[in-house]
């Protein structure tokens, strides 16, 4: 009785201790440390994010690029990023509550791009939503910020329902059938994340390098992307941006978190989402692990 109790507990113990290693990488062995997010450093694509404003406000679009214009020029918008990609503090941003009868600034948004548009308990931040507030003051108006899906933020300005879509929106044709884009204020790509174990892409140098290696994949590999955005457009293919697509399956979601969070758990193998949001999700999710 007593071997049987010893032998059940040095079961036990084994289990015990192969759960506490976690991860195993990609030959099948178990890893010391618990698997992290890694971003590829290779520019999959360029874009350009601009603010989609309402199609029947034509003064407002002209205020909104004599505005850009501005930031750029004197210094502002490289002072907002900098307090995002720097050492500069996040300024927290209030939203007015929905006044028909108030002078507003009806901002849509996805406030799931970090570093573009956050929150922390009931405001917001982001490089984004930083401008957004200063362009209300410029406009001497209240602002309003009203949070939905990314896919619903460029047709509810198409609606009248908001003024101007801020949300990290890239240039692309399709959404011009809703909004009219401003000039651009920021450059962006699209990057690979991967588990911390997968060493595939460790030796790629260059987009054409990744891309190769990403055309190996098959409809069993899934990538996760955040829905309505550039990275699901390029996993899936799509005529305007002249973007093939890839083998493998795409799985979408609310945000790029959630995707990330899926691949550390062994449930898709990649995500692919833009640059920026990329390097602040996976630095707060590693945070976790």
């Amino acid at each position: 009785m007593k071997k049987k109790l010893v032998s059940m507990l040095l079961v036990l113990a084994c289990t015990l201790s192969m759960a506490a290693c976690g991860a195993k990488d990609d030959a099948g062995n178990d890893t010391k440390e618990p698997v992290t997010a890694k971003v590829i450093d290779v520019e999959l694509t360029n874009e350009e994010y601009a603010f989609g404003v309402d199609k029947t406000q034509p003064e407002l679009l002209e205020q909104v690029n004599a505005f850009v214009k501005e930031i750029k020029e004197d210094g502002t918008l490289e002072a907002i990023c900098d307090k995002y990609f720097g050492n500069g503090t996040p300024e927290a941003v209030e939203s007015a509550k929905l006044d028909d009868s108030k002078d507003q600034l009806v901002v849509a948004t996805n406030a799931a791009f970090e570093p573009f548009e956050y929150t922390e308990g009931d405001k917001y931040l982001g490089i984004d939503m930083e401008i957004a507030k200063l362009l209300a003051d410029k406009l001497n108006k209240e602002l309003v910020i009203q949070n939905m899906d990314f896919d619903a933020v460029c047709l509810s300005v198409g609606q009248q329902k908001c003024d101007i879509a801020m949300a990290g929106l890239t240039i692309k044709p399709d959404r011009e059938e809703y909004v009219t884009f401003s000039e651009p204020y920021y450059e962006a790509s699209q990057k690979l994340i991967v588990p911390s174990t997968d060493k595939t892409f460790d030796d790629c140098k260059d987009a054409d390098a990744v891309v190769a290696l990403l055309n190996k994949l098959t409809d069993k590999n899934t990538i996760g992307v955040q829905n309505g955005t550039t990275g699901q457009f390029y996993v899936e293919g799509d005529a305007d941006w002249e973007f093939e697509g890839l083998p493998a399956t795409c799985k979408t979601y609310k945000n790029g978190s959630l995707a990330v969070q899926d691949m550390l758990n062994g449930n898709i193998d990649y995500v692919i989402i833009d640059s920026a949001p990329a390097d602040a999700i996976t630095t707060a999710i590693n945070k976790m692990q």
